[in-house]
């Protein structure tokens, strides 16, 4: 049984507690911290300005790196995929997206999805486990050191679905923002949701301007049906609702995820009910047409797909096409997992 607790997930209190225990003062804290989260050094080993008996009861009291990459898939866009396998065996997906202007990292919050959506690989086989806090902050780390220093933009869109897991993603938000950690802006990172209303509304809670990202894929219940399981599926009705206290509250635009699937949910009738829905929560519409992923869905046509954005914009809706990169390397959340753990 693992016990120990993961360094980089302590935060400052945790390292206070930390250097308690260890019969050092309390700013001992504040120095490992500078390791920890300025300086991305998790052996102790490397830490100069500690006692060498504080260091011994880190690595004593401690996992001070609890992952490590197993695969790097790239592909010839430039799009990153890491394959991280964790403590207990089970691994899991970061992936690193470079673009002329930013480096934008996609880190995963659970291990598996319990969500299920049917054209996705990530929940393909269920839920595993949750992730702690420190496993999301080591794919930061590992993504950080493959490039050489923090991304410029963080997104939690990986595998999993984050705010099934709230404490640890809220714990791993506050690390990543906090001035005396990694101190990235909160309105530098996304916090995606397949539609959980409750816990948009405990994001909302936080008060802090990340950006929502809220998996639509639909715009009626009985479409949204054919895509998403019952178990973790609201009416959009509902989760409309609590997008708009989110933008009324943090006053950030949420962004609404539309996975275009062949004969599903691309036809004329559903862009300009889309843009209608985009148009009065005043949204942002990021058009992702389907990476296909071994299931009975399909990519519409390139043509298919060029006519709902132009039906988009001809209705003033705030649009951006996302044309998936590095399909060559198992692009989609999950596929890069899932071909390890059925091999």
């Amino acid at each position: 049984m693992i016990t120990k607790p993961i360094l980089s997930g302590l935060g400052l209190d945790g390292f206070k507690e930390l250097a308690i225990a260890a019969g050092e003062p309390a700013f001992r804290a504040g120095q490992l911290a500078q390791w920890v989260y300025k300086k991305r050094i998790l052996d102790p080993d490397k830490m100069v300005n500690l006692p060498s008996g504080f260091k011994i009861f880190i690595k004593e009291n401690s996992d001070c790196c609890s992952s490590v990459i197993t695969q790097n898939s790239k592909s010839d866009g430039g799009t990153e995929k890491l394959l991280l396998t964790l403590r207990d065996g089970n691994a899991v997906e970061m992936v690193i997206i470079p673009s002329p202007k930013r480096i934008t990292f996609c880190l995963s919050t659970q291990v598996g999805c319990p969500v299920g959506c049917r054209f996705c690989a990530s929940g393909a086989d269920g839920l595993v486990r949750n992730l702690q806090c420190g496993e999301m902050i080591e794919q930061l780390w590992h993504g950080s050191n493959v490039i050489g220093r923090l991304p410029d933009n963080v997104v939690f869109m990986g595998i999993g679905e984050g705010l099934l897991n709230f404490k640890q993603l809220a714990a791993a938000l506050e690390i990543i923002t906090d001035p005396e950690m990694f101190a990235l802006s909160p309105r530098r990172i996304v916090v995606s949701t397949s539609g959980h209303v409750p816990g948009i509304r405990q994001l909302t809670e936080l008060g802090k301007p990340f950006t929502l990202a809220v998996s639509l894929h639909a715009v009626n219940d009985a479409v949204r049906a054919k895509i998403i399981p019952d178990q973790f599926r609201y009416s959009i009705a509902e989760i409309l609702e609590a997008c708009t206290e989110y933008r009324e509250k943090i006053g950030r635009m949420v962004t609404l995820e539309y996975t275009l699937l062949a004969g599903v949910n691309d036809d004329d009738s559903a862009a300009r009910q889309l843009a209608a829905i985009a148009r009065a929560q005043h949204a942002k519409i990021n058009l992702i047409p389907y990476n296909e992923t071994g299931t009975e869905f399909k990519r519409p046509t390139i043509n298919t797909i060029r006519r709902f954005q132009q039906i988009l914009e001809s209705a003033h809706a705030n649009v951006t096409l996302r044309m998936e990169k590095g399909s060559d390397t198992n692009a989609a959340c999950g596929q890069l997992r899932r071909s390890q753990t059925n091999s």
